[in-house]
């Protein structure tokens, strides 16, 4: 009996504090948890700051291989054509 009792009355403070949160929200009306719950969705799907820097620096890096690739072709060509003057 001793053991019953024990596990009974022995319930975790974290049990208890969610249960006292959940009968404050059911006190909510209904409009108001659904605006909560729009909100943390909306915050959720928003892009962050992170994935914005992340998709710039991605696209500035290929700006820079692009250009650095057609800067050197176009380097190459040039000192060839100054070569075939001096003969």
């Amino acid at each position: 009996m001793g053991r019953k009792e024990a596990t009974t009355s022995g319930k975790l403070p974290v049990d208890q504090y969610r249960k006292q949160i959940g009968k404050q929200d059911y006190k909510k009306s209904k409009s108001a948890l659904k605006a909560t719950r729009l909100k943390a969705e909306a915050k959720r799907s928003a892009p962050g700051l992170r994935d914005v820097c992340l998709v710039l620096g991605a696209v500035l890096i290929f700006l820079i291989v692009v250009y650095s690739f057609f800067y050197l072709n176009l380097a190459t060509e040039i000192d060839l054509d100054l070569d075939l003057d001096d003969n």
